[in-house]
């Protein structure tokens, strides 16, 4: 077997010898898609030709399995393959022909995208992708179209057609850019009808293509083709000094790792607010050394200013990213934020002008100017996106940029896409199209919400019901371990994303787990910029954490309970939206708070005298943080009741006391569900509803709060306690 330096060699014969040939076509892609050096996220697409029965003739016929549109390689399962006919997409060209106004990038071109469903094979649903005419147009029966970092160096580099000859040696051709789609094929098949022998395409500015009859003679030409790009680059590299000397050498250093975090924790609210002017974005940081390299290099100001290359990555990370010229050993904090907020004028200018300077009479509108990246010396990159996926993903996709000019300026000049060929990808109207085939964003996208207390009951609830329509969730309380594990929870069911990005905490899912003490205004900041950290900044706030200290046999608690009771049910309460509230205006964006306080703050009664009143202060809160954070946050709460079932006030001890106290009829030897059950049925029978109350019941409330459906509503409490009439609020 070969022996491959710069990829990753992961064939498995035995394993392959039991997969049908879909099924090893499947394989083969998700081993090429797990090498990051080989392809990114989202990005190239892998084919086989198959034999197989035709459902309405009974005969074999040849069917194409390509990656289907949308479809990652990593990730990717049978069903994100399309089946088509093979003699119907070569027939494709015949119709292609006999359009008068065909050529690259005419309406023609583009108008044969919808013909390929007419090729369907088997009703296979799986739409087909932009690409699938090179798959096709090409001989080879298994075809592999990558995007690795290496080869799309030598692809952006000024002279790539003579670096093509001289580094394959005449084993790989050269097509000068062409954007994807039929003409693209067509000048692929005509490359090989030429010169029968090629198995391999360098395409200009993009990436490359090669093919076998053998699937697993395929992978492994693929793997020799970048793995000997990768060589020349290395050589080449080293021989120009390495590192010390890349980018042009370095220009500024790196902060320590705790005054980088601090740094970007302390400004990413505010950026965050700033690029969220016409939709949220959740934000991603890449601070490792191959982004530090770049940042903090001589050239890269001139290398950002060029944009990206490749089509996929410039579709992530628009035409440029946003460079800022921060000098972190002789600027400060506020040096950096009056610096940015200066640059982000100019970068919407400049997307302006590049849209009206590029646009076509039916270009789509033009849209959010903002930058998806965010370069800062000494700090690293923050990359933005609609959710963490794909912030994750943008992050990654300009990792890969800046591996690529790191290539192509080792061996070469790095050159970036025209403006115009660039803004007709980025504006293509069937890229149009297949955005707003996207389905519809859920109420809570691009929203990150924390949960104080989510490490179990009505918390927990809350938490999951939240994930559901589309936010992000962080999992605070006081027992981390908890707060973990739901977080946990949700990004076993709901996957932490495609993308692969993302330093320290950014590197996360559509859940974190984090400790808090909600009494220590220390411990709420902490949290606060590790929030920050993780997703760029926060929306909504719903506090569930609460303490009840049951009396003792004389009817009182202790002086000190007496205080944690109010420390945790009030102050703690305060003490979290005063701090958030300065995050919250940082941000400049609307936000809701949620508390938690009780039926009984209503209520006067025996036997639960420190957490009533706390819980009617907690009322008088609500109204006063209602006015003092108004009219960026709205301040509303939920006063649950009668749960005991799922709630995490409720232990075994204190069912068997309330059993006691209300002369339930029960046993010891009473398993506890039993116990809980009776408990609720009992206080159930005391609303007007007759219903158990549950956890999923007040996280319902909670769910009403964060979202708009009550947007003119601040300074209210919504009970869910079945129907107690003696609490009616007053």
């Amino acid at each position: 077997m070969t022996q491959y330096k710069h990829v990753t060699y992961s064939w498995d014969d035995s394993h392959a010898a039991s997969l049908d040939p879909v099924d090893r076509l499947v394989y083969r892609s998700n081993i090429l898609g797990a090498d990051q050096r080989i392809t990114n996220t989202g990005g190239g697409n892998t084919s086989s030709k198959i034999m197989e029965v035709d459902p309405l003739t009974g005969k074999e016929t040849e069917v194409l399995w390509v990656k289907g549109s949308g479809g990652d390689l990593r990730t990717s399962k049978r069903e994100n393959f399309s089946s088509l006919y093979q003699d119907k997409l070569i027939s494709l060209q015949t119709v292609y022909a006999n359009k008068a106004d065909n050529g690259l990038k005419t309406p023609a071109e583009d108008e044969m995208v919808g013909m390929y469903s007419h090729t369907t094979f088997n009703l296979n649903p799986r739409p087909s992708s932009i690409d699938t005419p090179l798959h096709s147009f090409l001989s080879g029966k298994h075809v592999d179209h990558m995007h690795p970092n290496a080869i799309i160096a030598i692809a952006a580099s000024k002279n790539c057609e003579a670096l093509t000859k001289e580094i394959f040696e005449g084993e790989m051709e050269y097509v000068p850019w062409m954007r994807p789609g039929f003409e693209l094929g067509l000048a692929m098949e005509a490359i090989e009808k030429e010169k029968p022998s090629t198995q391999a395409i360098m395409m200009g500015q993009h990436g490359f293509i090669s093919w076998d009859d053998c699937d697993k003679g395929c992978y492994e030409l693929t793997l020799r083709l970048i793995d000997k790009a990768a060589q020349y680059i290395e050589d080449k590299y080293e021989a120009k000094g390495g590192d010390a000397a890349a980018f042009g050498g370095q220009q500024y250093e790196t902060l320590p790792e705790a005054e980088r975090r601090a740094t970007l924790a302390g400004i990413l609210p505010w950026l965050r607010g700033q690029v969220s002017q016409q939709k949220r974005f959740v934000g991603t940081i890449q601070d490792d050394p191959k982004i530090l390299r770049f940042v903090n290099s001589k050239d890269a100001p001139r290398l950002a200013e060029l944009g990206t290359s490749c089509p996929d990555h410039f579709l992530r990370t628009k035409i440029k990213p946003l460079y800022v010229a921060w000098n972190p050993q002789s600027e400060d904090a506020a040096a950096l934020k009056d610096k940015l907020g200066k640059a982000l004028i100019e970068y919407r200018k400049d997307y302006a002008k590049y849209y009206d300077k590029c646009k076509h009479d039916n270009s789509p509108a033009m849209r959010d100017p903002n930058p998806t990246v965010v370069l800062i010396p000494g700090l690293g990159m923050i990359s933005w996106g609609k959710d963490k996926s794909e912030s994750r993903v943008t992050a990654e996709f300009y990792n890969c940029a800046v591996e690529v000019m790191r290539g192509a300026e080792a061996i070469d000049e790095y050159i970036s896409l025209p403006q115009q060929e660039a803004f007709d990808i980025e504006y293509w109207l069937l890229e149009e199209a297949k955005l707003q085939r996207m389905p519809a964003e859920k109420e809570l996208a691009r929203q990150t919400v924390i949960v104080i207390g989510a490490g179990s009951g009505i918390g927990k609830e809350t938490a999951h019901r939240l994930v559901k329509e589309g936010a992000n969730i962080v999992c605070v309380d006081l027992n981390k371990e908890a707060a973990e594990a739901t977080a946990k929870e949700i990004t076993d069911i709901y996957g932490v994303g495609i993308g692969v990005a993302g330093s320290g905490i950014s590197g996360c899912g559509p859940a974190i787990g984090l400790g808090g003490n909600i009494t220590d205004r220390t411990s709420i900041r902490e949290m606060l910029d590790q929030v920050a950290l993780a997703y760029g900044g926060f929306d909504h706030i719903c506090i569930t954490a609460g303490i009840f200290v049951p009396s003792d046999t004389t009817g009182h608690i202790p002086d000190d309970k007496w205080a944690l009771t109010f420390n945790i049910n009030v102050t703690g309460s305060y003490l979290v939206a005063d701090e958030a509230f300065k995050s919250w205006k940082e941000q400049g964006l609307k936000g809701n708070l949620v508390l938690t306080t009780s039926a009984n703050g209503a209520v006067a009664k025996k036997g639960s005298l420190a957490y009533d009143t706390s819980k009617a202060a907690a009322n008088h809160l609500v109204r006063e943080l209602a006015i003092e954070l108004s009219p960026l946050v709205r301040v509303n709460a939920v006063a649950p009741a009668t749960v005991v079932k799922g709630s995490a006030m409720f232990p075994r001890e204190r069912v068997i006391g309330s059993l006691a106290k209300y002369d339930i009829d029960y046993k010891d030897s009473e398993e506890t569900e039993s116990l809980v059950n009776k408990l609720a049925q009992f206080y159930a029978d005391r609303t007007l509803t007759k219903s158990p109350i549950t956890p999923a019941d007040q996280a319902e409330a909670y769910f009403v709060f964060v979202t708009n459906r009550l947007s003119k509503s601040t300074g209210q409490i919504i009970t869910v306690d079945g129907g107690l009439h003696e609490a009616f609020l007053r």
